[in-house]
């Protein structure tokens, strides 16, 4: 019978460490709590660090709006921006519907008064003048016949008138004589008629021939060129490729503001009230101007009135639609402010 017995040896590696298995707990423990504090190390240099960075803003383009001052300092009285204008403006066209031969202007180029801006053909004027100038012609020689006839009839009216006080011709005579001068004065007055309806024609036949000429209605430089030769214009729309109009004239002694001040401020402007205009293009020229006048209505979608405004002086450098911003100003407009 051999022996159950283990060798001593053999006992001695199946015995529990107690001392070492608190020691791996113990390190397990301690690497937790040293990832939990490492994690919220990051946590708080990330919030850290999003805290001390700097706020960015963003400025939204806003439409033209109206800004009350105080007053002080600046001496303005309220701010309102807009745009430049052109009181008198205008876009040629032709008088008659016609083909374009001539364009004579660009953009840019400065006009007078009167000036050819373009020509039309004038095939079918020329024809239609010519036309009234014969008939013109033909109506005036009747009017030479129809006086000679006239002529010729009054000695002899005037002849059997006396033949008859003499007794020496018949009443029916002296009718007759009496009847054909009376017809023939009538028939003067009738190729007179035709004279002048003729002489009428003519005119009308000159004018629609000077109409294929285009001329500027005002001095001004030209800002749009909308047609060029060979095309058809007209002075209404008919559809198709036809042109109702050939060039756009500003004329830039007419440019002023015009600026939507709202509601709860319009008491505080006034016509003549100084003004100080800044254009968006030349932020730092401070140009002087004035209030030309309160358009007397207001917009209902907007709460707001319109405001022209006047250029003490003229400057090329000011073009039509360019964005003001304008500053009202002047001891009217500091009482404005003050009044209740």
């Amino acid at each position: 019978m051999s022996d159950s017995r283990l060798p001593a040896s053999r006992l001695e590696e199946l015995r529990i460490d107690r001392a070492v298995a608190p020691r791996a707990r113990a390190s397990r423990w301690i690497l937790w709590v040293a990832s939990a504090v490492v994690g919220l190390a990051i946590v708080f240099g990330v919030w850290f660090s999003s805290n001390q960075a700097a706020p960015v803003t963003t400025a939204a383009a806003t439409p033209a709006s109206t800004v009350a001052s105080d007053g002080a300092g600046s001496g303005s009285l309220l701010d309102a921006s807009g745009y430049v204008v052109a009181r008198r403006q205008a876009t040629v066209s032709s008088k008659i519907t016609g083909k374009l031969v001539d364009v004579l202007v660009e953009e840019g180029q400065h006009i007078n008064a009167g000036q050819i801006l373009a020509r039309l053909d004038n095939t079918n004027a020329s024809a239609a003048l010519a036309q009234a100038q014969a008939f013109a012609g033909q109506a005036e020689a009747g009017l030479n016949a129809a006086e000679v006839a006239l002529s010729d009839a009054q000695p002899s009216s005037t002849r059997s008138e006396e033949q008859f006080r003499k007794g020496l011709t018949s009443a029916e005579t002296v009718e007759a004589a009496r009847s054909s001068f009376n017809a023939r004065k009538m028939a003067v007055l009738v190729a007179q008629q035709s004279v002048a309806v003729s002489h009428a024609a003519v005119n009308v036949a000159k004018q629609n021939l000077d109409d294929t000429i285009v001329r500027a209605p005002f001095a001004g430089v030209v800002t749009v060129k909308a047609a060029e030769p060979g095309e058809m214009v007209s002075p209404a729309a008919t559809g198709g490729f036809t042109r109702t109009g050939i060039c756009t004239i500003v004329d830039m002694d007419s440019l002023e503001v015009e600026v939507d001040v709202a509601e709860a401020f319009i008491s505080r402007v006034q016509p003549g009230l100084p003004v100080t205009v800044r254009l968006n293009a030349y932020a730092d020229w401070e140009i002087p101007a004035k209030v030309l006048t309160v358009i007397p209505t207001a917009d209902r979608a907007k709460a707001t009135v319109k405001v022209r405004v006047a250029f003490d002086t003229k400057d090329p450098r000011i073009v039509p639609e360019m964005g003001a911003r304008v500053s009202f100003r002047g001891e009217a407009g500091a009482a404005a402010l003050k009044a209740p």
